[in-house]
């Protein structure tokens, strides 16, 4: 795998948590030669608009590249699922399903795939969760200990839309608004349409937040697909090529 990656040397990965806490347990001694890349973003932002064509560059100059994302646990997504099913669920309870999610997933593909020497690509990470936590009243403190075992990616995009213009995509695409998108669980207003421009508010002040606390980089996702793709695209071959 050595020539797909472009002789990327070994390094050991950062975790967030302490020393002595942070990190999975009993993966000792980790050693990874891959870059770990997130985007973040609102439901209808383009997230993955911007995965597929950022993989095929990337694949095209020759990496490796894994997809992945929330809700993907071969062993937890069909849990989740059933999970969100039954409304009257914990806020922490469907928290911990979404923690063990990416638990499975941190261990089963994203690790390996770095250790392989892989440019992984996360349609979302832990910081959308957290978010999530902080609206429904979880403690910001819980959510960080939580998820204190996760990598420290080596970059992290989020894609700010103008909630008004995300409503319409998402019209656009599906034709109706997700329950828990549009914080509806919430109770925030009994119209669909005015619980998603208000949830999608509260989210985007959250990653206000996040973002000075994790160092995430704010890229306007207002403009066309291609647009926000070259603003995208341009920084991750920057920093790619420092690496190579």
């Amino acid at each position: 795998m050595a020539d797909l990656v472009r002789g990327i040397k070994n390094r050991k990965p950062k975790w967030y948590g302490t020393k002595k806490f942070g990190g999975l347990p009993y993966i000792k001694d980790l050693e990874i030669s891959g870059s770990l890349i997130v985007i973040e973003g609102p439901d209808a932002s383009g997230r993955s608009t911007q995965i597929e064509m950022l993989t095929a560059k990337l694949e095209a100059d020759g990496y490796a590249v894994l997809n992945t994302g929330l809700n993907r646990s071969d062993l937890i997504s069909q849990g989740i699922l059933e999970a969100k099913r039954n409304v009257s669920l914990g806020k922490r309870t469907l928290a911990l399903f979404y923690a063990a999610d990416f638990a499975d997933q941190l261990e089963q593909k994203i690790i390996p795939a770095l250790q392989a020497g892989y440019v992984v690509l996360a349609d979302r990470y832990i910081y959308t969760l957290m978010a999530r936590n902080t609206i429904r009243g979880i403690k910001r403190k819980w959510s960080n200990d939580l998820f204190s075992f996760a990598l420290v990616p080596d970059m992290t995009f989020y894609i700010d839309v103008d909630p008004y213009t995300l409503v319409h995509r998402v019209f656009e695409k599906r034709q109706s608004l997700d329950y828990y998108e549009s914080g509806a669980d919430l109770g925030i207003s009994d119209d669909m349409f005015e619980s998603f421009i208000i949830y999608q508010q509260k989210l985007a002040k959250e990653f206000v937040v996040l973002k000075k606390k994790f160092n995430l980089t704010l890229v306007n996702g207002n403009y066309s697909a291609e647009e926000t793709y070259k603003r995208l695209e341009k920084q991750i071959s920057k920093s790619l090529s420092k690496v190579s």
